[in-house]
């Protein structure tokens, strides 16, 4: 980075030298002498710190990953900034080093990206050498082979009518998420590993078809007996292996599971962080007569004592992660973790709305009793907090969270902006609230049509006193240039546009009696043509730049134009109540914009867009056919 900054300034020389006393010296804080005394623990706080002048200095952290972080730090300092990932992505002014110095212990210590949403290979090993670059420390990898995400990406589902299918073996992507973990490990990066699949992985059944429906008559008898039993029945809940809780009162169901995940951690000491969850969706644990003993998170509490003792006996420190998630949302009511030194607790509201973070009238709730698979989640941040004090009267370890902004919720807020701002206010809510961190769940290409949702999200994490204003003026001004406030304001106005709180489903809470049927809302579309000019004018006037980053961000406006035109068509055709015309509409809108998906793929994911849209376009719309009962509250 220093040769493009001065590509005439000669030749920069690398060397190992513990003895060096000039130049730029790159090495731990403890090396020099520093103090790190403010880091709790030196190998998970970074602390960055350079004292650099025009001759060079010492760039140092508190371990080793912490010395890259500061690294880029330095560059950041020299103008250098990373929007999105890859080549395209950076920009790199063209000036020489000027003195720097700065200490900064971050405001949160996780922060991190977990895969998610339609995978490809170059797409993954983009996104982890892209997250350091942005101040964030931990990459985490779901499922022991994540075959069902690369599936999503590879057999081009929602695109077969432009990109045939190109199938890749569950071989093949165990030695891509080796090749992840090389990645990670080279980055210095906390590496937190599976998360589902425990459940059923233990028993001998592969958890890498996670959410596709299977018949699940190739299980045997032994393997039947452990898993829970739903509605009289043992076998995959809906056909489902990511979904499938297992007989928690069982001791020797137990005992395989502890046993498993211990020799899963002794056979994989790259790990900083496993996390152990349960299964994914709702109202899918087991019903026998000696689980309804307890509620889940009694016998969950009663699972990690189980590996903590398998994981002792084998000599191992791994940490281990729990989830706050669907019905451990309510707390233990009698079990405790005896060795809570091993564990960190991780909150997971996956149900709450996303059109607000906590109003002073989201404060005080009522704590709903436990029903075993009859309970109805959380619809609000607030709420999902309420219960999360009670887990925190006995839980006083370490805390971080597990977000889903960049899930469906991306999708919703077609401009980015309103995205942005949430995030500022939901990482600074949780810092208030002793979590220190958030790792998001999501798409591995947020960066349709920017970028700034995401470096929101990595700049709060790493400075929660920067405002979603600050961090906007920086992104947007080197994306766009000198005129980047213009760029701001139009796609604000996408945003209030297509209205995030009408695509979530009116901000409907509990998703109860939500609706698209809104006149309004289609005369507000139709209106849309004048602001789409607008953007039209922009791109035009910007086309080309010097900047390669800033070429790159205006051609994604354009191709964003076309979306929005097509996007307001098919929700015109949905405000006024004509399912089967958003319906008929939305696939010929997929179909179309499919057309530019290799195009864009670096940036935005196809398969999550019409995912979401897709649930948008299919939705009933008018309330008078909706009843109570019939919206469905399982997690997808």
């Amino acid at each position: 980075y220093l040769r493009m900054m001065m590509p005439e300034g000669g030749d920069v020389k690398i060397a190992y030298d513990p003895e060096a006393r000039d130049g730029f010296r790159l090495g731990l804080m403890s090396s020099f002498g520093l103090d790190t005394s403010d880091a709790e623990d030196v190998e998970l706080d970074d602390i960055l710190y350079i004292d650099c002048d025009t001759e060079g200095g010492i760039i140092a952290g508190s371990n080793p990953r912490s010395v890259l972080l500061s690294v880029y730090e330095y560059l950041r300092q020299m103008g250098c900034r990373w929007l999105f990932p890859g080549v395209d992505g950076e920009y790199i002014p063209m000036k020489d080093i000027t003195p720097v110095k700065y200490r900064h212990k971050p405001t949160t210590r996780y922060r991190g990206f977990c895969n998610e949403g339609a995978e490809f290979q170059q797409c993954m090993l983009n996104s982890i050498d892209f997250i350091p670059k942005v101040g964030m420390n931990v990459y985490m990898l779901e499922f022991k082979v994540p075959t069902y995400y690369y599936d999503l990406y590879y057999s081009h589902k929602f695109n077969s009518e432009n990109r045939p299918p190109e199938p890749v073996s569950e071989t093949t992507v165990l030695q891509w998420k080796r090749q992840c973990e090389a990645e990670i490990a080279k980055r210095g990066l906390q590496f937190h590993d599976i998360g589902h699949g425990f459940c059923v992985d233990s028993f001998g059944i592969n958890s890498a078809g996670a959410w596709s429906e299977m018949d699940d008559s190739f299980i045997t008898d032994e393997q039947r007996q452990y898993l829970a039993e739903v509605g009289g029945k043992r076998g995959l809940f809906g056909g489902r292996p990511a979904n499938t809780n297992f007989c928690m009162s069982n001791a020797k169901a137990r005992k395989t599971v502890a046993d498993y995940v211990a020799s899963y951690a002794e056979n994989h000491s790259n790990i900083d962080y496993l996390h152990v969850w349960l299964a994914d969706a709702t109202k899918n644990h087991c019903e026998c007569d000696e689980c309804r003993r307890k509620i889940p998170s009694d016998w969950y509490m009663m699972l990690m004592n189980d590996i903590d003792d398998a994981l002792t006996e084998k000599n191992l420190n791994t940490r281990i992660v729990f989830i706050v998630y669907t019905e451990t949302t309510w707390p233990p009511l009698t079990e405790r973790i005896k060795n809570p030194e091993r564990f960190s607790i991780l909150f997971a509201p996956i149900s709450r709305s996303y059109t607000q973070t906590l109003p002073e009238s989201d404060i005080h709730h009522e704590l709903r009793p436990f029903e075993l698979n009859k309970m109805t989640l959380p619809g609000s941040l607030g709420e999902y907090l309420a219960y999360f004090a009670e887990w925190r009267k006995f839980w006083h370890g370490a805390a971080f969270a597990y977000e889903y902004h960049f899930w469906w919720h991306y999708v919703s807020d077609v401009g980015g902006i309103q995205l942005a701002r949430r995030i500022n206010e939901d990482i600074k809510c949780y810092k208030e609230k002793m979590l220190n961190g958030i790792v998001e769940d999501g798409t591995q290409r947020p960066f349709f049509p920017t970028g700034i949702a995401f470096y929101t999200y990595a700049r709060t994490l790493y400075d929660h006193t920067l405002t979603p204003m600050e961090i906007a003026e920086e992104y947007f001004s080197c994306a766009f240039g000198e005129d980047w406030r213009l760029f701001y304001d139009y796609l604000d106005k996408i945003g209030s546009l297509f209205d995030v709180t009408y695509l979530e489903y009116k901000g409907s809470a509990d998703r109860i009696n939500v609706d698209f049927y809104c006149p309004e809302k289609a005369e507000e579309l139709e209106g849309a043509e004048e602001l789409f000019r607008i953007g039209e004018e922009l791109v035009k006037s910007h086309y080309n730049s010097d900047y390669r980053i800033r070429t790159v961000s205006v051609r994604l406006l354009e191709a964003h134009l076309e979306y929005c035109r097509s996007l307001a068509k098919m929700l015109i055709i949905k405000a006024r109540g004509d399912d089967e015309g958003a319906i008929a509409c939305n696939e010929e809108f997929r179909k179309r914009f499919g057309r530019r998906e290799a195009e864009l793929e670096l940036y935005y994911d196809h398969n999550l867009h019409f995912v979401r849209l897709g649930v948008v376009a299919k939705h009933p719309t008018r309330k008078d056919s909706l009843q109570k009962n019939d919206v469905d509250h399982t997690v997808i």
